[in-house]
């Protein structure tokens, strides 16, 4: 079994056995959920990953709770609170171009911090004392 850290790269396979399960060609599940066929296969194969907004739309053609989506892509944690982009995708007030931007813009900042965050520094003491040779 998947263990929490493999689950969002796991997204497409489990798309792939829910498809599979429900007997229903790539085809008719990208119509249903109002992708397209090839990006729908490339989510499949793990050469892309689906925005919060997509996952719904998938949920939704799968018959499978929007929630375990997320949970399984990696956009709710345990408990099954919300992230940013799950809490982005879900808001009513937002158009779907809307969504898309904001969601880019934050994994934008996320892979920035990612990237520029430094390595653990090894710790200093706190007062070093001063030697006869060091004067």
């Amino acid at each position: 079994m998947a263990t929490p850290k493999d689950l969002p790269e796991d997204i497409g396979g489990f798309i792939r056995d829910l498809r599979q399960t429900a007997k229903i060609s790539l085809r008719q599940l990208a119509d249903k959920a109002g992708v397209s066929n090839p990006y729908l296969s490339q989510i499949e194969r793990g050469l892309r990953k689906p925005s919060a907004e997509v996952l719904q739309q998938i949920a939704s053609a799968l018959r499978v709770s929007t929630p375990a989506m997320y949970l399984r892509a990696g956009l709710l944690d345990s408990e099954g609170q919300q992230g940013v982009l799950a809490a982005i995708a879900a808001d009513p007030e937002l158009t779907i171009a809307q969504k898309q931007s904001l969601s880019q813009i934050y994994e934008t900042f996320r892979n920035e911090n990612a990237r520029s965050k430094p390595e653990a520094a090894p710790a200093e003491p706190e007062s070093t004392p001063v030697t006869e040779e060091q004067k």
